[in-house]
């Protein structure tokens, strides 16, 4: 979620996600009940679905503290030892994009995890001596935008794996309740609902957009969210009707008009609209591939025939070179 003052602090109160909650709520009662500490776990899934919010809901109900770091931020072992010494029995640590550790580090990583032992060099050259630190038992949480990317040896030694998948309609739309009512704000049902379909099924898109709807709503319209005041401060947003904004368009309208609807490469596009690859990929593809707009191929990305109808055009006259295919 957006801030810390809107994120749930209980699995009871976290919206969606259903299976993953009944797994987790089923490892958590089982942990307790052994007085053991929550077996390692790892959380997959686009940003902004609450990978976050879950492993502080794990330390909250486990009764434990949380360390909250990332991958990038744990440049060398010594950072890394620097973090798991200072863990107590139980206590969770939270490596978020944990596939962007180290190679060095993931090394380091591997005994910690399966034997919790931190295996440390004293001394250089000859003199060099490997001392081995016993570490109480922790659970460590990671979370990934990037699944593929998490080395066999890594993933393997998590204990439980959950995918967050994009949330529906209805359970945005509670979750938009929710924000409102810790915000204080006057929403209308129907007004509520136009900013739950223009949120990409994710819960800290809507938020932000709750955001600016309140901002819109205070200075235009008396600080009542209704459907017209959404609708006209979500246009302002250029944010369209099922939620894609200004880069959306531009990805689209790349592979559209530049390339004839595709394929072309990744990177290709990234430079045509100055953005990362890895930000178009991670970032804006993922729901372009839900709705089904884009299709991932081994040429590269193509258009279809919604992404087309969507942007208004005829894909017949768009694609001349495929007038059968459909």
């Amino acid at each position: 979620m957006l801030d810390k003052g809107l994120r749930p602090r209980q699995l009871g109160d976290f919206v969606g996600q259903e299976k993953v909650k009944d797994n987790l709520n089923i490892a958590m009662a089982a942990a307790r009940r052994r007085d053991e500490a929550l077996d390692h776990t790892l959380l997959y899934g686009p940003p902004g679905l609450g990978k976050t919010t879950l492993a502080c809901i794990i330390a909250a109900e486990m009764g434990v503290n949380i360390k909250i770091t990332s991958g990038p931020a744990i440049e060398r072992p010594g950072d890394l030892a620097a973090i798991i010494t200072n863990l107590s029995k139980g206590d969770v640590l939270f490596i978020d994009e944990v596939h962007r550790l180290g190679r060095v580090v993931e090394e380091v990583l591997y005994p910690v995890m399966e034997d919790f032992a931190l295996d440390i060099v004293i001394g250089k050259g000859a003199g060099a001596r490997s001392l081995r630190l016993n570490l109480p038992r922790f659970t460590l949480v990671g979370a990934t935008t990037r699944f593929a990317m998490l080395s066999p040896p890594l993933r393997e030694r998590f204990g439980a794996v959950y995918r967050l998948d994009f949330y529906g309609e209805d359970a945005i739309k509670i979750i938009l309740q929710r924000s409102a009512r810790l915000l204080g704000l006057e929403a209308e049902e129907e007004g509520l609902e136009e900013i739950a379909k223009r949120a990409r099924g994710t819960p800290r898109v809507a938020n932000r957009l709750l955001k600016r709807v309140r901002d819109y709503a205070e200075v235009m319209a008396q600080g009542v969210i209704t459907k017209e005041v959404a609708l006209e401060a979500l246009a302002r947003l250029e944010v369209d009707s099922v939620g894609l904004d200004e880069v959306d368009h531009k990805i689209l309208r790349t592979i559209v008009d530049r390339f004839g609807g595709g394929p072309v490469g990744l990177d290709t596009i990234a430079a045509a609209i100055s953005e990362e690859a890895d930000t178009v990929m991670d970032v804006y593809e993922p729901y372009l591939l839900q709705l089904s707009f884009l299709e991932r191929t081994p040429r590269g990305r193509v258009a279809t025939r919604f992404a087309y109808e969507h942007l208004g055009l005829d894909y017949a006259k768009g694609r001349p070179d495929q007038p059968g295919l459909w």
